[in-house]
């Protein structure tokens, strides 16, 4: 599937601790609370490496079996090679990988499932695309919990002049055109947000938080430069600005005194 956005296995392992701290552990608890008797079949969606079900298996009862859904058998195949995370009874978690484009998802491919998550996954996907993957969601009638959806807020301290115009370019970017697909960027958890309303359910949204700065160097510093680099991919003209705005804000990363709050929307759903 030559059309989607590429995610590598490094990114994903920086950013895999900041996701467990921003992620709603309320909204987890609450889903854990649902979860009925017996074995637990967890559909995860655009899963990665597994970093959800690390996060999550501990916090649900067992026993677990994930199902990790993923485009890239190259990042599924490192949650199946690693040591499998354990559920709250402490019990190993069983893996089990399928490869193919969500936009082909359907209800049949979520048979059986007690809980669909997913993680940072709905900016990168297109309208019919969501559209797809809620209306699998509904036909399988069970909770959904969907983690860190961007929505294009970001605050940096110190404030730079030139920090609102490379914020709306970069949202721009991530509402580009990507191989023929209109991604929706900050637009897709409210999408998502909208269809499971119409459809009846019941739905929390809560905002979480990337909190970047002395304390991950690494992340802080690669989180800004792909920041501007996708700003600079959108408005080339910001480009001569950008320059000594990089250099600055590259100083302060390696100073310590630059922090970044990243604001993401995490939605739980569960049918009536």
């Amino acid at each position: 599937m030559s059309e989607v956005v590429e995610v590598s296995a490094d990114w994903l392992a920086l950013r895999e601790d900041e996701d467990a701290r921003a992620r709603s552990r309320e909204l987890a608890l609450a889903v854990a609370a649902r979860m009925a008797p017996g074995p637990v079949i967890v559909h995860d969606l655009g899963s990665g490496t597994g970093s959800m079900a690390r996060w999550l298996a501990p916090l649900l009862p067992g026993p677990q079996t994930w199902v990790l859904h993923d485009w890239n058998p190259g990042l599924t195949e490192r949650a199946r090679r690693g040591l499998p995370p354990l559920d709250r009874d402490g019990r190993p978690v069983a893996i089990v990988a399928r490869e193919g484009a969500l936009a082909r998802l359907a209800s049949g491919d979520l048979t059986g499932a007690s809980l669909v998550t997913a993680s940072a996954l709905l900016d990168v996907l297109t309208a019919e695309e969501v559209t797809a993957v809620v209306d699998a969601c509904i036909a399988a009638r069970c909770p959904v919990l969907v983690s860190l959806s961007v929505t294009g807020e970001v605050a940096l301290d110190p404030a730079d002049p030139l920090d609102a115009a490379l914020g709306s370019s970069f949202n721009g970017h991530q509402r580009r055109l990507a191989g023929g697909r209109r991604l929706l960027g900050p637009d897709g958890a409210a999408l998502a947000r909208r269809l499971l309303l119409e459809a009846g359910w019941h739905v929390r949204a809560v905002p979480t938080f990337w909190r970047l700065g002395a304390r991950d160097p690494r992340l802080m510093r690669a989180w800004l430069d792909g920041w501007i680099d996708a700003a600079l991919e959108h408005s080339p003209a910001l480009g001569a600005q950008a320059a000594g705005y990089r250099a600055l804000r590259a100083e302060q990363v390696r100073r310590g005194a630059l922090s970044a709050v990243i604001v993401h929307t995490d939605l739980l759903a569960w049918p009536r």
